[in-house]
């Protein structure tokens, strides 16, 4: 199932991934548009979009849901592993532009790899 109709609904929350390249955490996406859908809306919107190959999600070191936007991933294939990137100061969360190699173990299938990074980004580095 695609995502055939771009619904306000659907344009709106993709909007708020527009103007950085960070990723945001689902409770503050529910906070941001809570004048406009409710909460079950937006979690029903994200799974869509993350099915599409258009989001991924993925867990912070809090625990909780974060979500940024893809690069050339579809439907049928995620494949922007990659590294994300927790600054302590402050606290923005980043898709790194690293590609990560998932070794193929014997005897194993892996369909899904994350790496979690935590430390101080440029910005509050210096």
């Amino acid at each position: 199932m695609g995502i055939t109709r771009k619904t306000k609904a659907v344009k709106k929350l993709l909007s708020l991934f527009e103007p950085t390249v960070s990723a945001i955490l689902a409770v503050d996406l529910i906070a941001q548009l809570k004048e406009e859908m409710n909460k079950t809306t937006v979690y029903r919107i994200l799974d869509r979009l993350e099915n599409e190959g258009i989001i991924h999600s993925f867990v912070g070191s809090d625990g909780l849901k974060w979500y940024a936007k893809c690069t050339g991933c579809s439907s049928n294939n995620h494949n922007d592993i990659h590294p994300h990137f927790q600054c302590t100061n402050c606290k923005k969360v980043t898709c790194l532009p690293v590609e990560i190699k998932i070794p193929i173990v014997e005897n194993y299938t892996i369909e899904n790899a994350a790496v979690f990074l935590v430390g101080k980004c440029n910005e509050c580095s210096s």
